[in-house]
């Protein structure tokens, strides 16, 4: 995991009234830690990943340092992907494409490594080798057809739960 890797980026703040701890993205929207910035807005930012998946891999943030995309606010989420938006059209005339990997680990069981709300941008191009979801997830495209019964199911179980 990146805290492991370099923990520097993940040292605690003592605010005088509790313990905080600065998240990497914080850090690097303030220039603690350098970051280069393809793009900025007033409540987001973008820069490329310092472990880059592919050429162009950029990570759109917001400046509010929450950890999943449930504790934005709706004027935050709309500031964000309006973020992802001009971030796209920026790589996809430096990249010459139009295709993009776009991928959200909202929380740990997600994957989240950094507990700060982000947006991957992977520009992809052909032959570039990258992955569509049944190669991350390999039991995503079982050899039997889809039971619909049970999605059905499934589905009616969620809207009553959500009533």
């Amino acid at each position: 995991m990146i805290h492991e890797i370099h923990p520097q980026y993940f040292e605690v703040e003592d605010s005088g009234q509790f313990m905080a701890e600065k998240t990497l993205f914080q850090k690097i929207l303030s220039g603690e830690i350098p970051g280069n910035f393809i793009a900025r807005g007033d409540n987001w930012a973008s820069f490329l990943d310092v472990f880059p998946r592919a050429p162009g891999h950029t990570l759109v943030v917001p400046h509010s340092p929450v950890q999943r995309i449930a504790d934005l606010s709706d004027n935050e989420i709309t500031h964000l992907f309006e973020g992802v938006k001009q971030t796209q059209s920026i790589l996809s005339s430096f990249f010459e494409t139009e295709d993009f990997t776009v991928m959200v680990h909202d929380g740990p069981k997600a994957g989240q490594e950094i507990p700060h709300v982000h947006i991957h941008l992977i520009p992809r191009t052909e032959g570039d080798k990258g992955l569509a979801l049944p190669a991350i997830f390999p039991n995503a495209n079982p050899p039997n057809p889809p039971d619909f019964t049970h999605l059905a199911s499934l589905c009616q179980q969620i809207k009553e739960a959500s009533e």
